[in-house]
């Protein structure tokens, strides 16, 4: 038993949690959520062709964003791809095709992609990660004057305006930096 309750102490203390003993019990909790906090809440963007083509024109966004659904649909239309002609060689766009599809909402395993996925209607394929009921309920409370008016921002389809992490998987409130604003305080 003795052995037992050293062993924890010792995994605890190389965990960086052993300080956090002596503290209370709300400064006990935040100290466990930062040492357990996952760093991305959707998959990050970890194909380098994806990130090449799809990121010389915006940002490469997460698959996790969207369902393999709407994923399909945008790949089928890049010859006019909101407006631009974004169409690839076919190996190209076989290739990303099957990135998006494979990482996509529906078959990932994070949380912000849980919540979308539960947000859509059945059969729903949103073409714009902002017609995601899910995102627009996150950001419902911002006023337009600090995104669609503010010529930082434009919309929300523009995350990494404000998302400092976005490519990276990480929509948390603490990487928020809105553009001539500054952080959002709920």
């Amino acid at each position: 038993m003795k052995k037992r309750i050293i062993l924890a102490l010792v995994l605890l203390v190389s965990l960086g949690l052993g300080a956090q003993l002596a503290l209370s019990d709300d400064d006990y909790d935040e100290g466990w959520r930062k040492a357990f906090k996952p760093t991305a809440d959707v998959a990050p963007v970890s194909n380098p062709a994806y990130r090449s083509e799809c990121g010389s024109c915006h940002m490469a966004y997460p698959p996790g964003l969207l369902p393999a659904r709407s994923w399909q649909g945008i790949m089928q239309g890049l010859n006019n791809h909101f407006g631009d002609n974004a169409e690839l060689d076919p190996a190209t766009l076989s290739t990303l095709t099957q990135y998006l599809l494979d990482n996509s909402a529906d078959h990932a395993d994070y949380r912000r992609s849980r919540k979308i996925m539960r947000s859509l209607e059945q059969g729903a394929a949103p073409l714009r990660i902002s017609e995601v009921p899910y995102i627009q309920y996150k950001h419902d409370e911002l006023p337009q004057s600090i995104i669609t008016a503010n010529p930082k921002v434009g919309s929300l389809s523009n995350c990494n305006a404000c998302h400092q992490n976005a490519e990276q998987g990480s929509f948390r409130e603490s990487d928020i930096l809105i553009p001539g604003h500054g952080r959002w305080e709920d």
